[in-house]
């Protein structure tokens, strides 16, 4: 049906042709022009690797691996996790970059490599232009026998990633304790099952109601959260009389809120709201996409801050 190449990465629909499709062809190949880019750039021979929860995420991450072994790259595999526990594990494990597995908020026939640097941020688009190039002219040399990488399994990531967040000193924990929120979850049968109920267990949230928990990737309604796909949870929100609803997209890096009587907060205003909140306690800047509300301009610009658009 789709296949996409761009400077951020590759993502297209499971079967069909090579170059037409997100094949195993074409997943190999990407995964070699990126760690030939990356082996290119320094001596260091780790990557980070992670999943969400879709029906092609095994059988992609098993090529990705094996690729990256192949070329002589150590690889920690998360397994299933999550968009920015990937991202925070580059620099617990100074890897050379990371590739997150997933494409997002779209349906399940859908996967794609999101690529990572040493930073555990997303490629530049001249560093994804390089990776294009050796991509087209498949100019990749692969380790001999003696060579070849090795795989680690590491299940232990998500949880130092939580430890961050509730040791950052804007967080305070104990005080969400003492609110005894009870707060329901969609987490549309991906890695959002794993990872949120465990975030709000270590702020103190005990009683927990999770939707579509089970991590099949037969997403039970379109997995991007917007109002529209989120009647149930705000149906649950009323009916359980939580304080709170939270509906995540399959990578957990989209956050949308419900309301205690069923509405909806509104996914743009939750970066709006967090400003606010970091922009009360200290000075600084904010950017955000193009498509982003105007109120955080006007947040920031309120707080003595400069704020900055960006595409």
């Amino acid at each position: 049906m789709a296949l996409i190449k761009s400077i951020s990465g590759i993502r297209g629909t499971i079967g069909g042709k090579p170059n037409d499709n997100l094949t195993p062809v074409d997943i190999v190949k990407f995964a070699a022009a990126y760690g030939t880019w990356l082996a290119r750039q320094s001596n260091n021979r780790k990557i980070v690797i992670g999943r969400d929860g879709r029906i092609s995420g095994e059988m992609v991450s098993n090529l990705v691996i094996s690729t990256l072994v192949g070329l002589g790259f150590d690889i920690v595999d998360l397994g299933l996790s999550t968009t920015p526990t990937v991202e925070m594990a580059v620099t617990f494990e100074k890897a050379a970059g990371g590739i997150i597995l997933t494409a997002s908020h779209n349906p399940k026939e859908w996967n794609a490599l999101k690529l990572l640097n040493n930073k555990g941020e997303f490629i530049s688009g001249e560093e994804g232009k390089h990776i294009l190039q050796t991509a087209e002219k498949e100019d990749f040399e692969f380790a001999n026998v003696d060579k070849l990488g090795t795989i680690t399994r590491d299940d232990s990531l998500l949880k130092k990633h939580i430890d961050a967040v509730i040791g950052y000193e804007l967080v305070n924990a104990a005080l969400i304790k003492k609110q005894n929120f009870k707060i329901v979850v969609d987490a549309v049968n991906s890695t959002g099952a794993i990872a949120v109920p465990a975030l709000l267990n270590a702020l103190g949230v005990s009683d927990i109601i999770v939707l579509n928990e089970e991590v099949t990737g037969n997403f039970a309604h379109n997995p991007e959260p917007l109002p529209e796909h989120l009647t149930d949870l705000s149906n649950a929100v009323v009916k359980h009389k939580t304080h709170l609803g939270i509906a995540v997209d399959p990578d957990v890096d989209r956050l949308c809120f419900v309301c205690e009587d069923g509405s909806m907060f509104g996914e743009e205003y939750t970066l709006v709201a967090v400003a606010d909140y970091v922009l009360g306690k200290r000075k600084g800047n904010t950017v955000s996409n193009l498509s982003s509300t105007k109120a955080l301009k006007e947040l920031t610009l309120k707080h003595g801050g400069e704020y900055h658009p960006s595409m």
